[in-house]
């Protein structure tokens, strides 16, 4: 249990949240509308604790005109989209984050040291972070001219594009259209549509943009590399006074980013702490509502550069002030201890499988409406069932949770067209450097030794097992290291790139 703790559990990042999986998607992270618009920001001062009067505070000062809310509806519609022998959990764990993390990007997130990040807020409580306390500000991400290219030429199709009004999201149908000649698709953004029910109050939302815009993609890697837990990332843009979403809540934490113009932000405590996938909150709607109406724990106007972070089931509505406003949300999926329990029953489970005693059955005439003549083989199940959690598998419990990680992301992207081109060009000289992002473990199975990474499996000899060691524990090598046979199997499996 050690191993899997240093691997997975939030110690091992600096942080005492706990392990557990919360089932990374490509979620739809909705932004709920608040009400009426709050011209002053203020905290409740009877909501307030010591703590949240320094990390909710609000920025006052005025910002200039945001880009994209000084642009027209017509401007927007132009140019825009077994045995393991290799490391140990724990040194994978170090590769996802120190070989090559040069910059924290959490660092541009948080107005707080990683510690007190990690120990106040993580799991717990909102932070409030100001552009002013940060050290710089989002328009690298996701800018409007980004927001252009993405719906306009990038020729996206659902889910990647969300519309919604008033509360409620718009059928593809309203947003969408054929691809014309060549293109044989009926579903693909429409900027014309979004032209009209932008002008008309729509908000849009920009779906899984960590898998389509450079610049989110990178840096949700890393974020997710530093935090140890799968990243996502929606965008919302609002046409101003306008909401998108009803008060809700996320069952995965969020980092929401202010990009352009300004939100007014209201955040009330949970319904359901810390909720798991399948709790979401139109299951608690009436909780939701009623909660909604009480004064809130945090009343914000976000301007581009602050940047707000909600553990999962803390509600929160925000509508666009006085312009078009842009936010991106960081949906953070992380794993949770109710998932490593279902891991572990799943393997006990398996265990009572192999016992006759347990595939045994009941007796002839069993009754089983009658809750006292099961009681003795209930007692029995239980009794074996604990046995066999407590001589759980921890090695292969750890694999198990490994490869749910290693499919919750992809590694670092890589070019079809250049690794055959490096491949061929391979020479003694060649730098090799480790594909970032990879997860990647020697393993020795019964069929044989093989490369484990986010990449697949590729098969490899003993002979391989002592450079690929030396590689995945420093990120970097020579052709000549790995020999040349070697490097190009590596280069052309996606494992490897060329300096």
């Amino acid at each position: 249990m050690a191993v899997l703790t240093a691997a997975l559990t939030a110690e091992a990042l600096g942080s005492p949240a706990a392990v557990a999986m919360a089932g990374p998607t490509v979620a739809q992270t909705e932004v709920p509308m608040a009400g009426p618009t709050v011209a002053q920001t203020e905290v409740p001062m009877a909501a307030r604790t010591a703590v949240q009067t320094e990390a909710l505070r609000v920025q006052q000062t005025a910002v200039p005109v945001a880009p994209l809310a000084s642009k027209t509806v017509a401007q927007m519609a132009g140019p825009t989209v077994a045995q393991t022998a290799g490391p140990t959990l724990a040194q994978m764990a170090e590769q996802m984050v120190a070989p090559f993390a040069e910059d924290s990007v959490l660092a541009r997130l948080i107005a707080v040291d990683r510690e007190r990040f990690a120990d106040q807020h993580w799991g717990r409580q909102p932070l409030l972070s100001p552009a002013a306390d940060l050290p710089g500000g989002f328009s690298k991400l996701l800018d409007a001219d980004a927001i252009d290219e993405l719906v306009s030429r990038r020729g996206l199709r659902t889910p990647f594009l969300r519309v919604a009004k008033s509360g409620s999201t718009l059928s593809d149908k309203a947003f969408t259209a054929p691809g014309g000649v060549g293109a044989g698709i009926a579903d693909q953004v429409s900027d014309d549509k979004l032209v009209r029910l932008f002008s008309d109050g729509s908000t849009l939302v920009l779906q899984a943009l960590h898998r389509v815009w450079p610049p989110i993609l990178e840096f949700c890697q890393q974020l997710a590399a530093e935090l140890g837990h799968p990243v996502q990332a929606n965008a919302y843009v609002t046409p101003p006074q306008n909401q998108g979403f009803s008060a809700h809540y996320d069952v995965h934490d969020v980092f929401v980013l202010q990009i352009d113009g300004e939100k007014q932000w209201r955040v009330h405590p949970p319904v359901l702490e810390s909720p798991l996938r399948d709790q979401p909150w139109n299951d608690r709607s009436a909780a939701v509502a009623k909660r909604a109406q009480e004064p809130p724990l945090l009343e914000a106007v976000l301007r581009p550069g602050d940047c707000i972070y909600l553990p999962r089931g803390y509600l929160h509505a925000a509508t666009a002030l006085g312009g078009v406003s842009t936010h991106l949300t960081l949906g953070v999926h992380v794993w949770t201890r109710f998932a490593l329990a279902e891991c572990v029953l799943n393997q006990a489970v398996r265990t009572l499988a192999a016992d006759p005693v347990m595939r045994a059955s009941l007796p002839l005439g069993v009754d089983v409406a009658d809750p006292s003549g099961l009681r003795a083989h209930v007692e029995l199940i239980t009794s074996t069932l604990m046995a066999a959690v407590e001589r759980a598998d921890l090695d292969q419990l750890s694999d198990s949770v490994l490869q749910d990680a290693r499919r919750s992301q992809r590694a670092a992207p890589i070019g079809p067209l250049r690794q055959l081109r490096d491949a061929e060009a391979l020479t003694d000289d060649s730098a090799i450097v480790l594909r970032h992002h990879l997860i990647a473990s020697v393993d020795h199975t019964e069929s044989g030794i093989v490369v484990r990474s986010r990449a697949g499996d590729v098969t490899v000899t003993e002979s391989d097992v002592a450079p690929l060691k030396a590689l995945l524990n420093n990120g970097t090598a020579s052709a000549a290291d790995l020999g040349l046979d070697l490097a190009r199997r590596l280069l052309l499996a996606g494992l490897v790139i060329v300096k």
